[in-house]
């Protein structure tokens, strides 16, 4: 589901995805989800806008429980941002996309 734009992370990858980026929001999101998939082209958009400054991440939340079970994520889809490896702000549900942006460019 991940595009060239936007990296696909797993509990496995996680980690390191969110040490080796400065700004990254992961998108925990799930096949059967139709919110998510509302979404979904506002993350592609922003992905591809902000390339070079912050890195999207999407987490497929059905086969990776423990990333979810760590950050306390109880719905999909969820957004977390996290600057410098350290979780500031989240989005829970399907929101606009200005919504979104707004949020990200707090931690640009």
């Amino acid at each position: 589901m991940a595009s060239d734009a936007i990296v696909e992370v797993t509990d496995a990858n996680f980690d390191k995805v969110i040490k080796e980026n400065p700004v990254v929001v992961v998108d925990f999101w799930a096949v059967w989800c139709m919110p998510c998939k509302v979404i979904a082209p506002y993350i592609e958009d922003l992905a591809k806008r902000y390339a070079g400054k912050a890195v999207f991440a999407k987490l497929d939340a059905d086969p990776n429980p423990v990333k979810m079970r760590e950050y306390g994520v109880m719905g999909v889809p969820t957004l977390l941002f996290f600057k410098n490896g350290k979780l500031v702000d989240n989005i829970v549900g399907a929101v606009p996309k200005a919504q979104i942006e707004s949020k990200l460019k707090k931690y640009l």
